[in-house]
């Protein structure tokens, strides 16, 4: 789960991450009433999207204007002004696509003294199994762009997690970037209370772009991103709380409230599966057999008939969807309630589409029957092959 930048800086600043005053805004009115508050001679307005680049974007009604972060300097009244001319509108940058997102809230936040832009997040890194930071003198570019074009600016260091960040491994990191002084000390401080939170709180990644280094040498994160783990969050009721599912897909989300793991691709054979290796399998073998699969959806291993067939709604909720391939293996997931719930969603929706079905395991003759006796156009496959190699000519036949 992820959730918006001043979320993540009201979460960070409890475990004293250094941040800058901010507050959150839904109208121009609550905008102007931030920047009455925070008093200072310059504000910046920030959209609140689930979305990188948001400074360097621009809005769909304004494509040469100005990007979703603005600096204000004309008081209060610039600032409401500012405010009504982005809320409600698309903003698009390099991570929401073209289609872009709407801005519904905005961030207005003191304006900052900055002397240096660096980058900082910390992540599991899955070759090492260990929580990591990353950091870099390139701060405000994205991170991809600065490991493609300049490797040699960024720093990893591994925590082994039977002891935790050490002090020495604040110092070195704070080297790298080129601290001194008194700001080896402040990034310490800063490192030592980003370890907390992440591990604390569960996260999967915290991201500071820019960490900025201020003219009187403090250290404050003027961005902050962060995701959680969701298999986590029954642990922290008030980060789930933050959830906005206005940013999420809805077809995912639908997914999400069923129990069901769906995220969807370009393609257009839709998949049913159960256990994740076997979906990546099953997408896997269309591309080989010349498809495109459409979905990764696992049912998971206790799906009840309700569940399979909201799964297959789902699937053919997406108008790129001329073909589905359910493939179950039957362990824990008896063969008979897929079947079940493939005939009963069929009907309910009218299939259009031509169906394969391979169901190995526990129950599969019944559940074979249930599909063969159910008087609909179902396609029977011996293996995985067979099934990926008839969903395909299928949907090649059909166009």
């Amino acid at each position: 789960m992820n959730i918006h930048e001043y979320q993540a800086k009201s979460l960070l600043k409890k475990f004293g991450v250094a941040v800058p005053e901010g507050y959150v805004a839904y109208t121009p009115e609550e905008a102007e009433e931030a920047a009455a508050k925070l008093g200072g001679p310059v504000s910046v307005v920030k959209s609140q999207i689930h979305a990188g680049g948001r400074g360097a974007g621009r809005f769909k009604s304004d494509p040469d204007g100005k990007g979703g972060v603005r600096v204000v300097k004309g008081g209060p009244a610039e600032v409401k002004a500012e405010a009504g001319r982005m809320l409600g509108e698309t903003l698009v940058t390099k991570q929401t696509g073209p289609a872009g997102k709407e801005v519904k809230r905005l961030y207005v936040e003191q304006g900052c003294d900055i002397a240096r832009e660096l980058y900082l997040s910390m992540l599991l890194d899955r070759a090492t199994g260990r929580i990591t930071i990353v950091a870099s003198t390139e701060g405000g570019m994205e991170i991809e762009e600065v490991a493609a074009e300049h490797p040699d600016r960024i720093v990893r260091q591994a925590i082994d997690p039977a002891v935790g960040l050490m002090p020495f491994q604040c110092r070195k990191i704070a080297f790298a970037l080129g601290l001194e002084g008194k700001q080896i000390g402040a990034a310490t401080k800063f490192l030592s209370a980003m370890y907390k939170a992440y591990t604390e709180l569960d996260a999967s990644l915290v991201e500071i772009n820019p960490l900025v280094v201020t003219g009187d040498g403090s250290v404050i994160a003027l961005d902050a991103k962060m995701g959680f783990d969701d298999n986590a969050l029954f642990r922290h009721a008030d980060i789930a709380e933050m959830r906005d599912e206005d940013e999420e897909d809805p077809t995912e989300l639908e997914a999400s409230r069923h129990e069901l793991n769906y995220i969807k691709l370009d393609g257009s054979i839709g998949c049913m599966v159960n256990g994740a290796g076997l979906a990546m399998a099953t997408m896997d073998i269309i591309k080989l057999y010349g498809g495109s699969p459409a979905n990764f959806l696992d049912v998971g291993g206790g799906a009840t008939k309700e569940r399979v067939t909201a799964a297959f709604k789902i699937i053919l909720s997406d108008p790129n969807v001329e073909g589905i391939l359910v493939n179950i293996f039957g362990g824990i997931m008896r063969c008979d309630i897929i079947a079940e719930g493939v005939v009963a969603a069929a009907r309910e929706v009218s299939l259009h589409v031509p169906l394969v079905v391979r169901l190995e395991g526990t129950n599969v003759e019944r559940g074979k029957e249930i599909l063969n006796e159910s008087g609909l156009a179902i396609v029977s496959a011996d293996n995985l092959a067979d099934a990926a190699e008839k969903v395909v000519k299928a949907v090649k036949e059909a166009q």
